[in-house]
């Protein structure tokens, strides 16, 4: 019992790494007034050039620094094609996680011949593990933490920087005025294309250390198609989460959660492990009519306060 425990929240960690990463790109993007379906095309992207850049230079660091490149790219032809050329921006992120499912493909077959997988072909390397001391040492605690990825640990890192970014930086500041009212930010002198570009080279890059941690970390090689959705799964945590990177977070973490219950009863009983693999969309689903209702009380409450507000202004004003 204690080895399925902890193997069980070994796993959950695990699964939720690139599901977080794609969940903070999606919120940066968010807070600037934009929405990212492209996560998972970055992240495809991000997985084929981190193990071309590995595998060539025989460095982890410039592998990873290659995926983050390929995130910021392809983030700064999204922001081009919507900011500059005036494209639909909903038509150009289905395009390009269309490009990057076909080019990857193509880059894969040009490169080593193969349609399917690189690893027969590229001797890429992986990120190395970090076994935490005193914590490794811990009973059950220590096997679930420790001897994880750098850049598992990096993604927990990575939202208390995005966090402080968005809310205590002067970019931040930049970033969600513009998402609230860009007119009014460009009229103080704000640049919106300028700090919305910025935020697709910030999400890119994020979204890059996803797409690294799926080729070189999840596994040590790229294949064909290997996010799996991860991409827009992130996108609906963040959707739930309403821009926070913190609660993005622990929503990625309950559908990884639900990705790990999969995997397991799928050695069981597919049906079950198909349904259960449905149930991070059903709780997207689910969560957003929540959140709606919400909003649409607060709205309500508010309009009712200023209301009673501007009644009780006419009478003082009225009396004197």
């Amino acid at each position: 019992m204690i080895n399925f425990i902890t193997n069980f929240g070994f796993s959950v960690l695990r699964l939720s790494t690139p599901i977080i990463y794609a969940a903070l790109a999606c919120t940066v993007t968010k807070k600037a007034g934009l929405l990212n379906m492209s996560v998972e095309g970055m992240m495809l992207c991000a997985a084929l050039l981190g193990v071309i850049s590995s595998a060539l230079t025989q460095s982890v660091l410039l592998g990873v620094l290659g995926a983050m490149l390929a995130g910021c790219l392809v983030g700064a032809l999204i922001s081009y094609v919507n900011l500059v050329g005036k494209s639909e921006l909903y038509l150009t992120c289905i395009a390009i996680n269309l490009m990057a499912t076909g080019g990857t493909t193509f880059a894969l077959y040009m490169i080593t011949g193969a349609k399917g997988t690189t690893f027969s072909y590229l001797a890429s390397l992986a990120v190395p593990t970090i076994q935490i001391p005193i914590i490794k040492d811990i009973p059950l605690l220590g096997p679930i933490l420790s001897g994880h990825s750098l850049l598992t640990y990096l993604a927990f890192l990575c939202t208390a920087l995005i966090w402080w970014l968005l809310f205590k930086t002067r970019l931040g500041l930049r970033l969600r005025s513009v998402g609230e009212n860009p007119h009014a930010a460009e009229s103080v002198g704000i640049s919106v294309t300028r700090i919305r570009t910025t935020a697709y080279l910030i999400a890119g890059a994020v979204a890059g250390l996803g797409g690294a941690f799926m080729s070189m970390s999840y596994v040590a090689w790229f294949s064909r198609d290997m996010v799996a959705g991860r991409g827009f799964i992130g996108l609906s945590a963040n959707n739930i989460a309403n821009g926070s990177p913190v609660v993005a977070t622990i929503f990625s973490m309950l559908f990884g959660m639900a990705d790990t219950v999969a995997n397991i009863l799928q050695l069981t009983d597919a049906g079950i492990a198909y349904f259960v693999k449905m149930l991070p969309y059903v709780i997207t689903i689910v969560g957003m009519v929540v959140m709606s209702v919400f909003q649409i009380r607060r709205r309500k409450h508010m309009k009712q306060k200023a209301v009673a507000a501007a009644i009780q202004e006419a009478a003082a004003e009225k009396q004197t």
